[in-house]
């Protein structure tokens, strides 16, 4: 007697596990399913309806926006991938992080120092307090009473010594004055040389900022790449992505241009 706990289905479209029970096996054949030839029929039978349904079933695979994950929507007659719906998905997610990017390059512009002051170049002072690193703007406010001068009033006094220690062994250039009570900072006058120093950071906070986007560019190419559609439709969906890339990028050096004018300008 022939035993068939489990049929596996091969098919060029799709790759699934059919279970067949004996129940069916012996309901599917004749009365003399004793024969092999009746059973092989029964079975070919069962095989031929499960790639059918298997295959009315198939799904595609579309952009996936979030995780890397992969989403599936089955189409109703027809085997068209909905390519509207991926350029919306991929194009929202590609400028949704070259937004961020972009932010993120404001903040490296604003703590690069020019002559005036700008409470913002404090951004990245960290400063150690109960065994820990903590940003200094969670532990003091910051003021700027005259316009090349910071002034910093920690919310703790205790904190004082620290917070001068921090500024000193940073990178803004300017030595703190510690009254007890508050810290002083004296925003002194660019020297040509510095101002060319700090236009050279500049640059290169906006090539890493470039750098960001055209990553983006390329991890959402590789999404599309994974989706199955005509050519054409493709490199049209590429050709739009490279667009919205070249719009940030132009962004980009717009703002690099305003940060180097602000930055030389004496």
């Amino acid at each position: 007697m022939l035993t068939l706990n489990k049929l596996s289905i091969k098919s060029p479209l799709v790759r699934t596990v059919a279970p067949i029970h004996k129940s069916s096996i012996f309901a599917a054949a004749t009365p003399a399913s004793q024969d092999s030839r009746a059973t092989q029929s029964a079975i070919s039978s069962l095989i031929s309806r499960s790639e059918a349904f298997c295959t009315q079933r198939l799904s595609t695979k579309l952009y996936a926006k979030k995780g890397g994950k992969a989403e599936t929507e089955e189409k109703k007659g027809s085997g068209d991938v909905d390519l509207a719906k991926i350029e919306k998905e991929a194009k929202a997610d590609a400028e949704e992080r070259m937004k961020k990017s972009l932010s993120s390059l404001g903040d490296s512009f604003n703590t690069i120092r020019t002559g005036r002051a700008n409470p913002a170049i404090l951004d990245k002072i960290m400063v150690e307090q109960f065994g820990s690193p903590m940003p200094l703007k969670s532990l003091a406010q910051i003021s700027v009473p005259e316009a090349s001068t910071l002034l910093i009033s920690p919310f703790d006094r205790s904190a004082l010594k620290e917070i001068e220690k921090a500024l000193q062994e940073s990178d803004i250039g300017i030595n703190p004055s510690n009254d007890g009570e508050k810290i002083r900072l004296n925003i002194p006058m660019l020297t040509q040389d510095r101002r060319k120093e700090l236009a050279k950071s500049v640059a290169k906070f906006a090539e890493d900022g470039k750098v960001a986007l055209r990553n983006v560019r390329k991890d959402v190419m590789k999404k599309i790449d994974k989706v199955e559609f005509s050519k054409d439709a493709k490199k049209n969906l590429e050709d739009a992505i490279q667009k919205l890339t070249d719009q940030y990028v132009k962004k980009v050096d717009e703002a690099a241009k305003v940060k180097t004018d602000e930055v030389m300008k004496l």
